[in-house]
């Protein structure tokens, strides 16, 4: 028994989505997004140039780039091709080996394909939390809400939303951006999420309450404060913070007291000698005495502007 074919279906829009029971919101500083199960394997079992796949494809794109606009962490999942029988376990009763039979369609496509910095959860069963290491990482990034999209509706993506609501995490999932065995079986999963679990949501109406978010409005001001430099700088510090302290670049926030992340004094050295090495003019003590990402931005572009560096090498 494996996964059957899946016949064409019309990809439900907005007007035909269930009524939500909770009113809660995105927020940019809260939330993380899960790509689930979007790879090849899965995704041939539909014919990927007819309704549903042009429009998922096309709408997961475009949350995921409103995501990573606005900082946003972008978590994937993705099944592994070698699976021993007690790592599949009950699995081969209801699907056979599944991507055992099949390796070279492990891979997530080339228009979703997950950045550098971008986690990729191994997937062992329908839940995104099983097995995996998510629930941590919500719990380090201080985050409660996930926002749900990919394949299957009604089996992993309904599942991960549920447990996430187990774990006092708002679920959104986003029913434009969700395929399924059949469009019964989507809106299945739309309406056991509005109803019991979390908030079934628009792609459309995702990106409407980020953009509305306080947080996104902080984004926007904090853009537009700063020069081309001085943008250039504080993205060079966030990924050097990142390959430091082992989060993703986005994680930190430029106001954030960066010792409250981990970061002590030698890594700070490290870091001063580094950037000293690259013609930087900064002491230890600058930089211990205000330690945010902010500060430290204001510090090094006024460095670069008496003894000019590249900075994107910062």
């Amino acid at each position: 028994m494996t996964i059957p074919r899946i016949s064409p279906y019309p990809m439900p829009t907005a007007e035909v989505f269930p009524l939500n029971r909770v009113e809660w919101s995105v927020q940019p500083s809260r939330a993380v997004l899960l790509i689930h199960d979007m790879q090849n394997y899965f995704l041939n079992f539909f014919d990927v140039n007819t309704t549903p796949i042009p429009a998922l494809l096309q709408n997961i794109t475009d949350v995921r780039d409103c995501c990573r606009e606005r900082g946003i962490p972008v978590f994937y999942t993705a099944q592994p091709a070698e699976q021993s029988t007690s790592e599949r376990g009950l699995l081969t009763d209801f699907w056979g080996p599944g991507l055992g039979s099949h390796p070279e369609q492990e891979v997530i496509p080339e228009l979703l394909k997950p950045a550098e910095n971008e986690e990729v959860l191994t997937k062992w069963r329908y839940s995104a939390f099983q097995r995996t290491k998510l629930q941590s990482l919500l719990k380090q990034l201080g985050r409660n809400q996930l926002i749900v999209c990919g394949v299957y509706g009604h089996i992993g993506c309904l599942m991960t939303a549920c447990d996430a609501f187990m774990n006092d995490i708002q679920p959104f999932l986003i029913g434009d951006a969700i395929a399924d065995f059949s469009l019964n079986n989507h809106h299945m999963a739309m309406n056991y999420v509005a109803q019991r679990c979390g908030m079934t949501v628009s792609s459309q109406n995702l990106k409407e309450m980020l953009e509305s978010s306080p947080n996104s409005v902080l984004l926007e001001k904090e853009r537009l404060s700063l020069n081309l430099s001085q943008v250039a700088v504080t993205q060079a510090l966030r990924q050097q913070l990142s390959e430091l302290l082992q989060h993703s670049p986005q994680s930190f926030g430029v106001e954030e007291d960066l010792l409250d992340w981990g970061l002590d004094s030698l890594r700070l050295m490290s870091l001063v000698e580094t950037w000293r090495s690259r013609g930087a003019n900064v002491s230890f003590a600058d930089l211990a005495e205000r330690p945010t990402i902010s500060a430290w931005t204001q510090m090094l572009s006024s460095s670069q502007a008496s003894n000019p560096v590249n900075s994107s090498r910062i």
